[in-house]
C-alpha cells in the first residue's frame, strides 16, 4: 500500500519537471527493469494493490501495454477481467435465489422431522400450512433432518405404547407391634402409576388373592397382562382367576425382582413414606395406613415420571386461597386452592 501511494505522489510531482528530465527518468527506469529482468531467478510476486495499479493504467492508457516489461500484456488483461468479475458478484450478491426462512421455523422444521420419524417432506410441509406458515416442499426438504436408517420408535416409546394394558402386583412383609408378621399387598397400573387396590393379611392364600383381583378390576376394567414374582401363594386359584377374567399372567425370572421393577419402586416409597414412620397394630390397622396412602398418592402426590402430574390428574388451579390438608394423621401434608 506504501508503495502505491508513493507511485502516486511520483505521478502528481512528474507535472512540474520538464520533458528532459522526465525522458531520461523513463530511459533509467527502463533500463533498471532490464537488469532485473536478466537476473531475477524467481517469479515476479504482485500483491492486489500492484494488480490494481496495472488495470488502473490499463483503463486509462491501454497503449501503456506495450511499454511494462515485468507482466506480459495479456495478464494485465486478466487481472482486469477478474476484477470485472469480483466487482458484480459484490454489487448483486443477496438479490438472487430465494429468500433465506427465519431460523424459528428452519428449528421447527427439524422438530418435526425428529420427533416424526415416519414423516416425510410432503407431510412436514402439510403440517406447516396447518400451522399458518407458508414455505415450499423442497425447502423443508432441505431443512429436515435426513434419517440414516430406517425409522424406528425408541424403547421408551414402545414401553409407553403397552403400558396400559400392564398391571402388576406384589406382597410385602410388615411387622406389628407385637413383632408379628403381616403381608401387605399391592396392585398397580402402568400407564399412570396408579395404585388401584391395596390389602392387608395375616396368611396370603391364593383364595385371598383371587379375591383382591375380583375388587380390583370388575368387568371390563381389567389390564391385558398382570407381572408377579413366583411366590408360592400365587397358586391354581389364582391362575384361574386370571384366565376367567381374561388376565394374561406373566410371572418373572426367578430372582429377578428389577423386572417387575415399577411395583417395587412402589413399594419401597410405601415403606419410606408411610410405614417406616408408624407401627402397625393390626390388620385393620394396616388396610387403614395403605388405603389412606394410596388416596394421597393417587390424588395429591406428584411424580417425575408424569411430568409432575399425579396418577389421577391434577387440574391446575389459579385462582382462590390456597390451604393445607394433612394425610395419615399429619405424616403428610397437601396443599390446594379453595
Amino acid at each position: 500500500m506504501f508503495e502505491v501511494v508513493i507511485s502516486v505522489l511520483s505521478a502528481f510531482l512528474t507535472r512540474f519537471k520538464s520533458r528532459a528530465r522526465l525522458e531520461a527518468e523513463v530511459l533509467a527506469l527502463r533500463h533498471q527493469v532490464n537488469i532485473l529482468n536478466r537476473t531475477a531467478s524467481k517469479r515476479v510476486r504482485f500483491t492486489g494493490f500492484d494488480r490494481l495499479l496495472f488495470v488502473w493504467l490499463y483503463r486509462l492508457w491501454p497503449e501503456l501495454l506495450g511499454s511494462v516489461t515485468i507482466v506480459r500484456p495479456e495478464t494485465v488483461v486478466r487481472w482486469h477481467r477478474q476484477g470485472f468479475r469480483v466487482f458484480w458478484r459484490w454489487k448483486s450478491r443477496g438479490v438472487a435465489g430465494r429468500p433465506r426462512i427465519p431460523k424459528q421455523v428452519q428449528d421447527l422444521i427439524r422438530e418435526i422431522s425428529l420427533v416424526n420419524r415416519f414423516w416425510g417432506a410432503p407431510r412436514i410441509h402439510g403440517e406447516l400450512l396447518k400451522l399458518g406458515i407458508e414455505v415450499a416442499q423442497s425447502t423443508v426438504a432441505k431443512y429436515m433432518v435426513k434419517q440414516r436408517r430406517p425409522p424406528s420408535q425408541s424403547w421408551k416409546t414402545f414401553l409407553r405404547n403397552h403400558a396400559n394394558g400392564i398391571a402388576a402386583i406384589d406382597l410385602f412383609v410388615v411387622p406389628t407391634v407385637n413383632f408379628k408378621l403381616l403381608f401387605g399387598l399391592v396392585i398397580l397400573r402402568h400407564d399412570r402409576r396408579l395404585i388401584v387396590h391395596v390389602g392387608g393379611t395375616s396368611l396370603p392364600t391364593a383364595e385371598w388373592i383371587s379375591r383382591q383381583i375380583s375388587e380390583a378390576f370388575p368387568w371390563e376394567s381389567s389390564p391385558t397382562y398382570l407381572i408377579r414374582d413366583r411366590d408360592a401363594a400365587y397358586g391354581e386359584v389364582f391362575k384361574r382367576r386370571l384366565r376367567a377374567i381374561g388376565i394374561r399372567d406373566r410371572p418373572t425370572a426367578r430372582r429377578s425382582p428389577w423386572q417387575n421393577g415399577y411395583v417395587e419402586r412402589l413399594i419401597g416409597s410405601i415403606r419410606r413414606e408411610c410405614l417406616d414412620q408408624v407401627i402397625v397394630f393390626s390388620e385393620r390397622h394396616l388396610r387403614r395406613v395403605l388405603t389412606e396412602y394410596s388416596y394421597y398418592y393417587n390424588t395429591m402426590r406428584t411424580h417425575r415420571s408424569l411430568r409432575k402430574d399425579t396418577p389421577t390428574g391434577r387440574p391446575v388451579k389459579r385462582q382462590g386461597d390456597i390451604r393445607r390438608f394433612a394425610h395419615l394423621d399429619g405424616l403428610h401434608h397437601s396443599f390446594a386452592r379453595i
